[in-house]
């Protein structure tokens, strides 16, 4: 519902950027005051990517993703819908802070950029927990974990701060949990262009990713236009190559690739 461009033009941007791949991550959101403007169509969206395989499938490989917010109470619903649906990736976000949504205002009233940042924080760890609870009860769900410090984007833009560096228990507990979980976080690299000088994750957490285990990580550049598809994706290359992660995950059919950079 955030994205007015058309399909095709995403596509021969990628191609033109000399990318190898492009995955569609259409959102599909529960909370009930999202509901009623979630435009998700999976009939439609899955003609859109098999015409787009049709028409480009020589020069690009073309994925069909989704991108669920996390919503514990409609997780039931979700759950369902997943199962019976196909895809080539499936993303957890995290957009909320408990029960209020991290990128509205007035929720931040009476909280400083701190106490912000860690009400969101705890709430990604619980999702990932949740991820980890039902890898052990049935195999992965969800395959990748989006712009897990998504709230700096919101810090920065209502008071002019972000820093998750105060947080980084939690980080640790969220990045070993997605471990536990067969859970791949994301480089999200849209904050790049909207106003901080680090992605979402920065540096710094993806290092204690790869020191925790962690052998590979996936990079969006969350483009909601086409002039941003692949923006910011060789800045997340050299955090991943310093960190000492040399293996992009990519996704087709739920199946995960460790594709070697080079």
């Amino acid at each position: 519902m955030d994205c007015r461009s058309d399909p095709v033009d995403n596509v021969r941007v990628a191609i033109a950027a000399g990318l190898t791949g492009l995955t569609f991550t259409e959102h599909f959101d529960t909370h009930p005051d999202d509901w009623a403007a979630c435009v998700y169509d999976d009939e439609a969206y899955g003609e859109t990517i098999d015409r787009l395989r049709r028409d480009f499938g020589d020069q690009i490989f073309i994925g069909k993703g989704i991108e669920v917010c996390y919503q514990p109470e409609r997780m039931d619903f979700i759950l369902d819908f997943l199962d019976r649906h196909t895809f080539d990736m499936v993303m957890l976000s995290v957009h909320y802070f408990g029960q209020d949504p991290v990128h509205a205002r007035d929720p931040w009233d009476g909280l400083t950029v701190a106490d912000g940042t860690r009400r969101y924080l705890e709430t990604v760890l619980e999702a990932a927990r949740m991820c980890a609870d039902l890898r052990q009860k049935g195999g992965r769900v969800f395959d990748v974990l989006g712009h897990l410090d998504l709230v700096k984007r919101y810090t920065q833009r209502f008071f002019g701060a972000y820093d998750v560096s105060p947080h980084m228990d939690l980080i640790d507990e969220i990045l070993a949990t997605c471990i536990e979980a067969d859970l791949t976080p994301e480089i999200n690299t849209s904050s790049l262009r909207q106003g901080l000088s680090e992605p979402m994750p920065n540096a710094a957490v993806a290092q204690r990713y790869a020191q925790l285990g962690g052998k590979a990580m996936t990079i969006g550049s969350d483009a909601h236009r086409p002039e941003d598809i692949g923006a910011g994706l060789g800045d997340a290359v050299d955090i991943l190559r310093q960190a000492g992660i040399d293996r992009l995950a990519v996704f087709t059919r739920r199946q995960r690739d460790l594709v070697p950079f080079d």
